[in-house]
């Protein structure tokens, strides 16, 4: 059974929100209740296409204005946009439908309405005019609902992909894969009585506290960032032989500083998981400089023949961190990533906070 499109009752609102909008004139009219056509009334008529200008509006404001103009930059042509379209919702009406004969201005005193007289006979009645300072505070009240609206729909989305991000991000936590390549090795070096071994499952005990008690914070010291990336490629190095070339570096300090968790790891785990294979040559080169207000990480690895899960390939895991990082440190970091036939590389530099 297909399930209900969730954007239908969205659009169901618009609708019914268009609908209602446009029968306020019509309700509001003082004709409403009498036997008179409300379109053979010209003010009525000037109102009622007011409405429906102000209508087309809001949707041109909504879906293109907004979007194209002022959300990209474009301020000064979106206003002036927005001053065109005012002038055209307050004087189109008035020039297109003229005032009928029998329409008398009441004195000065009360300019708030007109008096009209039909021209068939019948009572008087109070129409109220869409002037200047009515049409005023009705396009503005458009203009700013439109805008609160827009703002709504980019907060859903932004939360959407921060979702996202996050289940992107809790499933990166623990690569099975990874688990399960280390406790092999421990296990062959315990088979080996190495003394290594105990080394080896502190390291590893260390990094599945580091994911459980401080990956869900915003911030952590990176000195405990650092100490986490070192255990995992400790580790990482039980499995290597001699065809691998690997160089491994940092400098600056990292006293003080903080960043967010499991932010370097993606990039250092995708380097040994795409760059080690005991049969063929391979290269791994990863170096961390921490300066007093940024940290970069510079990782390249040589492209080796490996099977990956189709769910844990590169593409998908990169647009994860991408993801992640837009969200994390917005207007605060640089990723470049460069690919050929034979390396991948990584430079991603972060202003920490």
């Amino acid at each position: 059974m297909q399930l209900p499109n969730k954007k239908t009752p969205v659009y169901i609102l618009y609708i019914l929100g268009s609908l209602l909008f446009i029968s306020i004139p019509v309700f509001s009219s003082p004709d409403f209740n009498t036997a008179r056509h409300l379109f053979d009334v010209a003010p009525f008529k000037r109102i009622f296409l007011s409405y429906i200008l102000l209508l087309l509006f809001f949707y041109a404001n909504y879906l293109f204005l907004l979007p194209k103009l002022y959300f990209s930059k474009k301020q000064f042509l979106y206003f002036c946009c927005i001053i065109t379209a005012y002038f055209v919702v307050a004087t189109v009406p008035a020039i297109l439908i003229h005032s009928q004969t029998g329409q008398m201005p009441l004195p000065p005193g009360d300019a708030g309405a007109v008096m009209f007289m039909p021209t068939g006979g019948g009572p008087i009645a109070n129409i109220p005019p869409m002037g200047q300072n009515s049409s005023l505070f009705t396009f503005l009240l458009v203009l700013v609902l439109g805008y609160l609206l827009k703002i709504n729909q980019r907060l859903v989305h932004i939360q959407n992909e921060k979702l996202k991000a996050e289940v992107a991000y809790l499933k990166a936590q623990i690569n099975p894969h990874f688990l399960f390549n280390t406790l092999n090795s421990v296990y062959a070096l315990t088979l080996e009585k190495s003394d290594a071994a105990p080394q080896a499952v502190l390291k590893l005990s260390s990094m599945m506290r580091y994911v459980v008690t401080e990956s869900s914070r915003d911030q952590v010291s990176l000195e405990k960032e650092i100490e986490y990336v070192k255990n995992f490629i400790s580790l990482q190095q039980l499995r290597m032989d001699s065809a691998t070339a690997f160089s491994f570096v940092i400098t600056g300090n990292p006293l003080g500083k903080s960043i967010s968790p499991l932010t370097l790891i993606p990039f250092i785990e995708n380097a040994f998981k795409y760059g080690i294979n005991p049969e063929e040559k391979s290269d791994i080169e990863i170096k961390i400089d921490i300066t007093a207000h940024d940290i970069a990480l510079n990782v390249k690895n040589s492209k080796v023949s490996v099977q990956v899960p189709s769910d844990e390939k590169t593409e998908q895991g990169i647009e994860n961190t991408r993801q992640r990082l837009a969200y994390l440190y917005p207007n605060k970091h640089n990723l470049i990533i460069f690919e050929d036939e034979n390396t991948f590389t990584v430079n991603l530099l972060i202003t920490l906070e």
